[in-house]
Parts: structure tokens; sequence; C-alpha cells
């Protein structure tokens, strides 16, 4: 479908916003949710509370949110070997859209009737140096959208003392500074894979100057992937798409990239060889990413952006190398401050860019994990449509089993993370 036929008009959404008041500003909001119990990743519907609107607040009527890989390792608990337990019952999402309804008395930024996004993060301290230049996922503080524990009453659960609960839900209350202001013209259904998918992306091409003419390599052509060389050919750059085989060659010509390389084929690599000035690469889960480096020009960088052991190390080495005063040509990135993704959702709706995405109601959810740990083929983002199939009679609807998922591939374990470190730091 095209992005006009997927938007759903405020004016045709048939119901009114709240208007701000003191019965709003002092009692909990009642919401649903889908959450899973365990690391079976069986969502079901839950009746939970939201924290009462604050003085700073937002309250969002949901319409979609999107789901990411990371819920899966999140859910799945992919990442407790490391002391990053999950907390059940979980309600993952971090690609939250939807319509502002309320507004807390001093709320400046957002007004009741705004398209409003949130995205990885609801709080950070606010007075950092990272967080004064609007990189609040660098701030030693920041709190993720699920999975966070709130430190200043800002990014409160309820009731308080909970992990924070993202966007499979029907209401969101954030504070206005990690609220994203969604353009009035691009449609909500593709606004959340781009607060995840596409500040993953962009923050990185940004940081390292890709612009006209940069040789960007993407290895991966999932979600994060297709949406990463949409965002590079936008900014002018020339895109190599990365994959094992030749099968996605056409979903990388299609998405913007102008030439192809299957890792698989030794001859394909030994003809890419030496030709990209920057590699994002969006494999999530444990490989070889060293192999890859043949691929990079003099100066290059390669930048790890998927969940695994590789990603983990590169965090190690970097606070390794700002001790040695060092530098690597493999280095990671994870999301991007409210500034950049603020950007880059206002990049993609003036030229036009949108995620490959499926719309599909929540009691397919358990599927969507299925496919997402199978490893994505298709090549596009999940969107769950929470205004036409979050509701009461989820609860009698929602039967599906449990998703089938492969043995966590992330190789999350610190005997892993350690081997992987040492080889960047002695050798990359």
């Amino acid at each position: 479908r095209s992005p006009a036929a997927l938007r759903r008009p405020f004016s045709a959404l048939g119901r009114s916003p709240l208007r701000p008041s003191a019965g709003i500003a002092m009692a909990a909001i009642d919401a649903l949710c889908m959450a899973c119990n365990d690391a079976t990743c069986d969502f079901k519907p839950m009746r939970f509370q939201r924290r009462p609107l604050g003085p700073e607040d937002v309250l969002i009527d949901l319409k979609f949110c999107g789901v990411c890989h990371s819920d899966l390792h999140t859910a799945a608990n992919h990442m407790k070997d490391i002391g990053k337990g999950a907390e059940y019952p979980c309600v993952p999402g971090h690609e939250l859209a939807g319509i502002c309804v309320a507004v807390g008395e001093k709320v400046t930024k957002v007004k009741v009737g705004d398209q409003v996004g949130v995205g990885c993060l609801v709080d950070s301290c606010h007075d950092c140096a990272a967080c004064k230049v609007g990189e609040e996922q660098k701030c030693a503080k920041r709190v993720g959208t699920y999975g966070g524990k709130d430190t200043t009453g800002r990014a409160a659960s309820y009731p308080p003392g909970k992990m924070t609960m993202g966007g499979y839900a029907s209401k969101m209350v954030v504070h206005e500074r990690f609220a994203i202001l969604i353009p009035p013209d691009y449609p909500l259904t593709f606004a959340g894979p781009v607060l995840c998918a596409g500040i993953t992306m962009y923050d990185p091409l940004k940081r390292y100057g890709a612009t006209k003419g940069t040789r960007v390599g993407v290895i991966g052509l999932g979600g994060l992937g297709v949406m990463g060389i949409k965002l590079a050919k936008a900014l002018g750059c020339v895109v190599t798409a990365i994959s094992r085989t030749k099968a996605k060659e056409h979903l990388a010509t299609a998405a913007g990239a102008v030439n192809y390389v299957a890792s698989a084929d030794p001859a394909s690599m030994t003809a890419g060889a030496g030709s990209l000035d920057l590699i994002l690469n969006t494999i999530p889960a444990a490989h070889d990413w060293a192999a890859f480096q043949v691929l990079l020009a003099k100066g290059g960088k390669h930048v790890l952006l998927g969940v695994h052991s590789g990603l983990a190390a590169a965090i190690y080495a970097e606070k390794i190398r700002k001790l040695s005063f060092t530098s690597s040509t493999v280095v990671m990135s994870m999301i991007g401050g409210i500034t950049n993704t603020q950007e880059v959702i206002d990049l993609c709706a003036r030229d036009g860019i949108y995620p490959d995405i499926e719309v599909v109601p929540v009691q397919k959810l358990n599927e969507v994990y299925t496919a997402l740990d199978a490893s994505n083929d298709a090549g596009k983002r999940f969107v769950l449509d929470l205004e036409g199939s979050l509701n009461e009679e989820t609860f009698n609807t929602c039967d599906a089993p449990p998703p089938k998922l492969a043995p966590n591939a992330t190789g999350m374990t610190m005997p892993s993370i350690l081997k992987e470190l040492a080889k960047m730091v002695f050798f990359y």
C-alpha cells in the first residue's frame, strides 16, 4: 500500500482530544499493553497504568509501534549473562507514534493534536556535556523507553519503582524533552521505525561525515539495513549493499544501492576490496566482523550496530583507546540523541523517505518475533496497529502460540566479549 493509503488522519479517528484538567493531572492513566512474562516471548494483552501526567509531561494516544530486533533481545533475555537481565512482565517497544491528547501545564514543545513519537530514550540527566549538545544517548544516567530505571521521576512507571514499560501499549506518558514532533504530513504508520532504525543509521552517517560521494557499505539487509541504504542515498552517498548471497540484490537496488557484494563469494569480496569509506554493519548476531575489513579504504571506519558480543567488545575498546590516545577502524554505535532523532524524521518527511513496513495486528506479535528471529529475509520493519487491534476484545482474540525462537545467537557472554575485545585492541 502507498504511504497515503496507510495514513489515518486525526480528524477521522472518531474521538476528541482530551484537554488538560486537574483530574488528568492527578490520576494514574489506565492503559492496555502487550506483555510477556518470561523469555519465551509469549505476548498477551495486559491492563496497566501509566503515571499521572506531570507538569512537563505529554500524554500520547498511541496509534502504532514498530517492532525492533532489540525488543526480541530484551524480551528473550539474551543479555542476562552480562548483567542486563530482563524484568517481567516485559513490555518492549521504542518506535512509538501517536497523537498528543493532553499536556502538562509547563509544556511548551508539544500541543494537543500534534503527531508525536517516542524513540529509544525517555530521560537523561539533562545537565551533563552530552545532554547539553543533544546527545542524550551518551549520558550516564540515560533511561531507555523500556527496561530502564527511573532516577528523577521524569521516567517513572506506575506504581513507581518498576522498570520502564515501552510502546506495545495504548497510552504513553513522556517528558516533553523526549517527545519527537512528527511532521503533520508524515504518515504515523511509518514514523515509529524512523525513531529507531532511522536514527540508528543516521547518527553514524552524520558523525563520520557521510555526504555526497562518500562510499558507504551497508552489511545486512533486514529492516535496519534497508533503511540505512535509503538514508545514505538521500545524503548523496554511493551505497554498496553487502549480504551473504545475491538473493537480496533486488531489494538493495530498490532501496538505492548502486553496488552489491555477496560476502560468501570470494571473488565478490576481492572485487570490493578497499572500496568503502564507511561500513555500517547491522548484523544482529555474533559473526566474523573482521572478514569485512578488507572492504575498507585507508582511513575508513567499520561501525558495528547489531546487538552481539562484537558490539559489547567495541564499547570496552573505545574506553581503552581513550585512555591510551589511540584510534581504530572498528567502532560501535547504538542509537542517537533527541536532536538527531528530530533531524532524521524531518529529513524523511522532506525527502519522502519511508521505511519498508508491514502493519500487523497485535494478535500477530508472536509471529513477528518468529520472523525476526529467523533473520527477517523480507527486509522490512513490522509495525503494530495499536489503534485498530489493541482493545478489550484483544483478551478474547489473542490466542496465538508462543514464537519459535532459536537459541541465543548474540554471543553475549563475558568470555566471548573478552575474545572479541582482544582481537579489536591488538589487531584493529
